[in-house]
């Protein structure tokens, strides 16, 4: 413990430290920086030149603050922006220079929804109304790949909102070109008055990863996103259409062959054809309805198994897209500890197996403006052989006051039909949340989440709840967090990590970018501390552990290293088998090492190593975690991830136990809109291996054609389990 105790009173002084040295933030300008967008003389044609001569008769905006890798200076790589517009498009034209060309260009591959730290990156973030809470980004990479997605309050990421939109870049020895295309159908903007000046909040931010320097236009702190509009620049000069009827419709059509195996037998099999599709209606600038019906996934990615060594649920991200657009808006989005909905509840038998169940039909409202926002989805799932039908609602609403402050409700019901088939009565669940997020200044976050649930098969009233608290600056970061969830919160529509529990992490870091260590870009040693106890009783002891990491550094060569340690103490009053390795009730103190190491993670080559080592229960535990990619061209990505657990003296039994998990994928891609992908994974413990093959074409904007291949093989049964899936799928989209 005296050891433990030196190292927090060495970091607690750098804290300090960073504090005197001044935060480097500054508020919002009085005076909001104006851009102009100038209407075209002629056609703008789409093909990443910038030729035509209404880009040379306009304004540019090239005055970019540089945010990384120090706040202000000069900047290496310089951008010029330019902004023109017609009848039915809102047009940006960059050139992005580059002190090495065509070299300098980093890109990890040529997916859409790309990682935007790991690639070259120019972005454009919209507010259209103004809301200074809200911003639609757009962002492509020197090849034109595409990423859009939602920010709400520069606090909670939607990267899985797809607009309609186009990109096209040229590469060249001095840096490359990008040409935007946006139509105005794709923004979400009040009717205009007349006479009234049209204004937009908008900023750009750009990315040159070589050198790690991010630029941002109007200037804003370096411990805010380019999403934290507050700071935005007002796009003025436009004439706009008005809003119309912006419907867009999605069909497709399917073909599925499913074959389930033990040993030699085929035990079921599939074929069959099956239609349906989206329908997105924007019935006025502020309100948009969304309708699925006969939805299907096939296309989403699968899941990666994961082995749980730890007392808590595993929290498995949602894959599908008819989910994923808009989710950042529903209490407790973007948490992974406690949800009152978590949409992947529906589309799942109300059994303990969970197994998929088919959607026949979903709509989801949204209408936000700048005071306020309102949302609700219903979905009915159909009766399966071992489960009832069941309709979902969620139904929410937010509030907006002051610059970036807010408060919204939520409720969630869940109702299970009766069914005499599988002999089951109607039961229900609901819960009822408020939350809101608070920002006094702009370093400072708080949000809150209070929720209650009500159970009819069980007749019980649970709670829950979650507090946040950050302070976030050029210099430090001090936070706070509050999670609890009483043992009969039930959210059958949502996701909790541990019932009958209370967790505390106070903590904090230092941000330092030390002149006199040249090779070191950023230093982040801190320390968390992290305690649970019963909800219920509060006397009752569960976990603790101390998170200290008094290195956890980036080079200038953009690697990083982490150099930490925690210790740990376990009360297991309870039954707990990780692995099935039975651990025995009673107290454990142990203390587990860790040292982490990965290369500069854009380059062609990159390498990341995880050694993860100490004591375990009442033995020792000892992980390995390795990766490599090879991306030798944009266009081929291969990666490869291995991760050892050798396990010993653990337990009752003190048992041994070693598992391997082999996780391999291949991404092929002729362009940004024609990939192939391929991932295999393998896992000792259960001794299953699985293959997700997927090509898919965009043939139009927003229109793919899909083929998928999966197949799952399970050796640990006697006699050997397999099942295998061929998916077939065309969809197609036409935007009124």
């Amino acid at each position: 413990m005296r050891y433990y105790i030196l190292i927090i009173n060495f970091i607690i002084p750098i804290t300090v430290v960073a504090q005197h040295q001044g935060v480097d933030n500054f508020p919002p300008p009085e005076t909001t920086v104006k851009i102009n967008a100038t209407r075209t003389s002629g056609k703008i044609t789409i093909d990443g030149k910038l030729n035509e001569s209404d880009w040379q008769n306009t304004e540019a905006v090239t005055d970019f603050f540089r945010v990384e890798p120090t706040q202000g200076g000069a900047i290496k790589n310089p951008t010029v922006v330019s902004v023109l517009y017609d009848d039915k498009h809102l047009y940006f034209g960059i050139f992005a220079a580059d002190s090495l060309g065509k070299k300098g260009v980093r890109i990890q591959d040529l997916r859409r929804d790309f990682d935007d730290e790991e690639n070259d990156v120019f972005g454009i973030q919209i507010d259209a109304q103004n809301t200074k809470q809200y911003a639609a980004s757009f962002q492509t990479t020197p090849y034109g790949n595409q990423l859009d997605l939602q920010s709400f309050n520069d606090n909670n990421t939607d990267t899985d909102w797809n607009a309609l939109w186009t990109v096209r870049t040229q590469r060249t020895d001095k840096g490359y070109y990008a040409e935007f295309a946006i139509p105005f159908k794709s923004i979400r903007y009040d009717t205009p008055v007349t006479g009234v000046p049209i204004e937009w909040g908008i900023t750009f931010y750009r990315l040159a990863r070589k050198d790690f320097e991010k630029t941002v236009f109007p200037a804003i702190p370096q411990s805010f996103s380019q999403n934290r509009m507050v700071y935005a620049a007002k796009l003025t000069g436009l004439e706009v259409p008005p809003p119309s009827a912006n419907i867009r419709i999605e069909p497709y059509t399917l073909y599925q062959y499913d074959e389930n195996k033990v040993g030699n037998t085929t035990t079921n099999k599939l074929s069959e054809p099956k239609i349906g599709g989206d329908v997105k209606w924007a019935i006025n600038p502020n309100a948009v309805l969304d309708l699925t019906i006969n939805t299907d996934f096939a296309q989403a990615d699968v899941d990666r198994a994961v082995n749980n060594l730890e007392r808590f649920n595993i929290f498995f991200p949602e894959r599908r897209q008819f989910f994923l657009e808009n989710s950042g808006i529903w209490a407790g989005g973007g948490n992974s500890q406690l949800r009152p909905f978590f949409s992947r509840t529906i589309g799942l038998e109300n059994t303990f197996n969970a197994a998929p169940a088919p959607l026949d039909l979903g709509a989801r409202y949204t209408n936000r403006n700048e005071s306020r926002t309102i949302a609700a989805l219903a979905v009915r799932q159909r009766e399966t052989d071992n489960s009832p039908a069941s309709t979902f609602g969620v139904a929410r609403y937010t509030q907006n006051y002051g610059k970036e402050n807010n408060v919204g409700a939520m409720v969630t019901h869940r109702l299970d039909d009766s069914s005499n088939d599988i002999g089951v009565s109607s039961q229900n669940n609901t819960t009822i949340s408020i939350d809101g997020l608070i920002r006094p200044i702009s370093e400072l976050t708080v949000s809150y989440l209070l929720s209650t649930s009500l159970d009819s098969e069980t007749g019980d009233t649970g709670y829950s709840g979650r507090l946040f608290t950050g302070l976030r600056t050029n210099k430090y970061y001090l936070g706070y967090l509050n999670t609890f969830v009483s043992d009969t919160y039930s959210p059958d529509m949502g996701f909790v990590f541990q019932k009958d529990v209370m967790y505390h992490s106070p903590g904090g870091y230092a941000i330092l970018r030390p002149n006199g260590l040249p090779f070191v870009r950023r230093w982040d040693p801190g320390a968390f501390f992290n305690y649970y106890h019963d909800f219920e009783n509060f006397g009752n002891f569960q976990q603790a552990s101390l998170y200290i990491f008094p290195i956890f550094t980036w080079f200038k060569d953009n690697s990083f290293v982490e150099a930490s340690f925690t210790p740990t103490w376990q009360n297991i009053n309870f039954n707990f088998a990780p692995l099935d390795l039975e651990i025995e009730e009673g107290n454990y103190r142990y203390t587990r090492f860790l040292l982490r190491y990965n290369t500069d993670q854009s380059k062609k080559l990159s390498a990341s190593i995880r050694y993860d080592f100490g004591n375990f229960y009442n033995g020792t535990r000892t992980t390995v975690i390795s990766g490599l990619r090879y991306a030798p061209l944009p266009h081929i990505a291969l990666s490869a991830d291995y991760e050892h657990n050798n396990i010993n003296g653990v337990g009752i039994l003190q048992e041994d136990l070693d598992t391997d998990l082999y996780t391999a994928s291949l991404r092929l891609a002729l362009n940004p809109r024609v990939q192939l992908s391929t991932f295999y994974q393998y896992n000792s413990f259960d001794e299953q291996g699985r293959w997700n093959v997927r090509f898919s074409w965009e043939y139009m904007p927003l229109s793919f054609i899909y083929l998928v291949l999966n197949d799952t093989q399970t050796d640990v049964f006697d006699p050997v389990q397999q099942n295998t899936q061929f998916i077939s799928k065309i969809t197609f989209l036409k935007q009124f």
